[in-house]
């Protein structure tokens, strides 16, 4: 009787540790799809009782913090943004009642401890309280204030980052938003004419004018098709496509070299090259700097926009009928991100390796666990060393001589090129400078863009380009 007893016993304990296990797999392992499920509400319900993780910027300063209301069973925790607007499209905002958007959206699992379901299930049970990790960042509040000033109140956008790491400095769109603002202003934001809640930086698609030569030059560089001495008719009024080219102004440069075509900005140079390269080269070149995709930055995917050819909004290929030689010079329905500018000249910067972006340095437990570091990753190949040597040079006689003497550095040489295209049935531009410093150790390349400007873009956005570059060399 005793040993029926003692099996009765055993077979109750066996299975009280097959439940035991059981809910365990489901707590640690289930705990993706349970969350992830739309019907679930119980995330929304326990996520203010969840103390999320820090973010911070480079230097440690505090971008997203937590204030504690209650405690016991009325517990809450509520997001708070120290800094306000500064870096309000990259780090987003979470809110229950509004949702999440930027770094708060992306690393969501991350900020509430989701990533360590077993970490957590062994601290509940110990009769600790679940808690997220912190993100350290990339992002450089120094220049990102000077990014500010130097926009100065117009509509636009500024992206700097390392080119040899591919860690974001500066992420600025203009307008903006305070993120402790979202609670009780949500449906004014979002129904604002201006946009405010719009990462220009990563969403934005504009004609990017002259800028885009730089890809054009390094497609025909690399290509072997041309060299920078190469000689090309700058002849105004030129027949590309069967149309008629204009150079800005109407000027006719006669016969001159690729790299005199770059520093002055010859439109049917370009137009001539990218007719002769034709499409599939071009597009090919493209491709590797990045256009087409989302770059593989650590935002949302559905707040990073593609850049490339569209007709409407449909991404063309190289299968598609476009003007190739318009293309090549920045017209022809060619639209760009900030970012996606910023990333070839640090290609170029960078020996003609892309890097992928990223906002997100690494992500460190509350107890200062280095929980998981984002190493710099090579995206593409986009040039030879040869290639971007060259067109570096050529890039920074832009600037001692071309159209972008306003970006110049003392003491450093910068690399850039400027770009203007008209907007708005022509009756105002939109401004572009980009560029990288120094030319022969790049620790910084830029994008800087202004909408609807009466200037062009060595007027307008390389004076701001030059002011970022100089906080971020110089400290």
């Amino acid at each position: 009787m005793n040993r029926q007893i003692g099996r009765l016993f055993g077979f109750f304990v066996l299975l009280f540790a097959v439940l035991i296990a059981a809910t365990s797999w489901s707590s640690v392992l289930g705990a993706r799809g349970l969350q992830d499920n739309p019907h679930n509400r119980r995330p929304l319900l326990q996520a203010e009782r969840i103390p999320r993780g820090l973010i911070l910027a480079r230097d440690g300063t505090k971008l997203a913090i937590n204030h504690r209301v209650g405690g016991g069973e009325t517990l809450r925790y509520f997001r708070s943004y120290p800094t306000g607007s500064l870096f309000s499209h990259a780090v987003g905002y979470s809110f229950v009642s509004r949702g999440d958007a930027g770094l708060e959206k992306s690393f969501n699992r991350e900020l509430t401890g989701q990533e360590n379901e077993f970490k957590s299930l062994v601290d509940q049970l110990g009769g600790g309280t679940k808690e997220g990790d912190d993100l350290h960042t990339t992002l450089d509040p120094n220049a990102q204030r000077t990014a500010i000033s130097a926009l100065g109140g117009q509509r636009g956008s500024i992206v700097a980052l390392d080119p040899s790491s591919g860690a974001i400095r500066v992420m600025y769109s203009y307008p903006n938003y305070d993120p402790n603002q979202i609670p009780n202003h949500y449906q004014q934001l979002n129904s604002d004419p201006s946009s405010p809640l719009f990462n220009r930086a990563t969403q934005a698609r504009y004609p990017p004018g002259s800028s885009f030569k730089v890809v054009t030059a390094a497609a025909a560089l690399d290509s072997h098709r041309y060299t920078p001495d190469s000689l090309i008719s700058g002849q105004n009024n030129k027949i590309i496509s069967g149309v008629p080219l204009q150079n800005d102004g109407g000027a006719n440069f006669g016969t001159i070299s690729l790299t005199d075509g770059l520093t002055h900005s010859v439109n049917t140079v370009f137009g001539e090259v990218g007719e002769k390269l034709g499409k599939d080269t071009m597009y090919k070149y493209m491709s590797r700097f990045g256009f087409g995709s989302r770059l593989g930055l650590d935002l949302p995917s559905g707040e990073i926009t593609p850049s490339g050819v569209f007709k409407g909004q449909r991404l063309l290929g190289s299968g598609d009928a476009v003007d190739i030689g318009r293309v090549a010079i920045g017209q022809e329905r060619l639209q760009v991100t900030p970012l996606q500018m910023a990333l070839v000249a640090a290609a170029v910067g960078n020996g003609g390796t892309l890097m992928e972006p990223r906002l997100v340095d690494r992500v460190v437990a509350s107890d200062g666990t280095v929980r998981e570091t984002f190493n710099p990753k090579v995206r593409s190949q986009v040039m030879s060393g040869g290639s971007a040597s060259a067109l570096a040079q050529m890039m920074s006689k832009v600037v001692q001589e071309g159209t972008g003497t306003a970006s110049a550095l003392s003491g450093i040489q910068v690399a850039g090129k400027t770009g203007t295209a008209e907007v708005a049935g022509g009756t105002s531009n939109q401004a572009w400078f980009i560029a990288f410093a120094p030319v022969d150790h790049p620790r910084v390349a830029i994008a800087a863009t202004v909408e609807r400007t009466s200037g062009q873009g060595g007027t307008v956005a390389a004076p701001i380009a030059k002011q970022v570059m100089e906080t971020l060399l110089h400290g």
